[in-house]
């Protein structure tokens, strides 16, 4: 991330028009991701690296940052596609760049398997075979990437990835995925369950805007 705020700092911002042509940035932020956004437990107000990137973006534009609250991330990108937004903060994904303008990635989050301590799956190469289904948010970047590479076990959607231990746990399924830093915490408050060591994928996490408004990519 400091390479991304210093680059924004010597490079010269696009014009209002282009970035926040309402006059407010109209920022995304999902707080289905928990490593992008949470809720301060007390005062209920919005936190973490997308909120700090959107405000500090509106400070530097010189307008009022409005915070638009999502609970998924193909939402976000939706948002995004239609204008309803003027940035959002997705992962970047095939899929998503055909409707909408992303950004270099500004972090790199991991995605993990949990699964029950007594199951016998030890190894991510275990997880795709015949017979084991795979809990995962619908629409999000863990359901666009194993959409594409899973070729024996069977998806299973969750409607948020939040919802995806839950799901995981209540329909009894064999392994779920996701954001591992939200895994290991689910891990942590729900006896066991286990993650499996290392990661399946690596998201690249981007700033998306409009298309249409190529300008203020940079």
């Amino acid at each position: 991330m400091p390479g991304l705020i210093t680059a924004c700092a010597t490079a010269p911002l696009a014009p209002v028009a282009t970035l926040a042509p309402t006059a407010t940035l109209r920022a995304a932020i999902n707080f289905g991701n928990p490593i992008l956004a949470t809720k301060d437990v007390a005062t209920g107000e919005p936190r973490g690296v997308s909120v700090d990137l959107a405000r500090e973006l509106g400070r530097r534009l010189g307008v009022p940052v409005e915070l638009v609250p999502f609970a998924a991330a193909g939402k976000v990108v939706e948002a995004v596609k239609d204008a309803q937004v003027d940035l959002g903060f997705v992962a970047i994904d095939p899929a998503r760049g055909a409707d909408i303008l992303q950004t270099s990635p500004y972090v790199v989050i991991e995605g993990a398997y949990p699964v029950k301590n007594e199951s016998p799956i030890k190894t991510n190469g275990d997880v795709d075979r015949a017979g084991t289904r795979i809990v995962v948010g619908n629409g999000s970047a863990y359901d666009l990437f194993l959409t594409r590479e899973i070729k024996a076990a069977t998806l299973v959607k969750a409607p948020t990835s939040p919802a995806v231990t839950d799901t995981f746990l209540a329909q009894n399924l064999e392994v779920a995925a996701g954001v591992k830093q939200q895994l290991q915490a689910d891990a942590q408050r729900l006896p066991g369950l286990r993650l499996l060591d290392g990661r399946f994928m690596v998201i690249n996490q981007t700033m998306g805007i409009p298309k249409g408004r190529e300008a203020g990519l940079p």
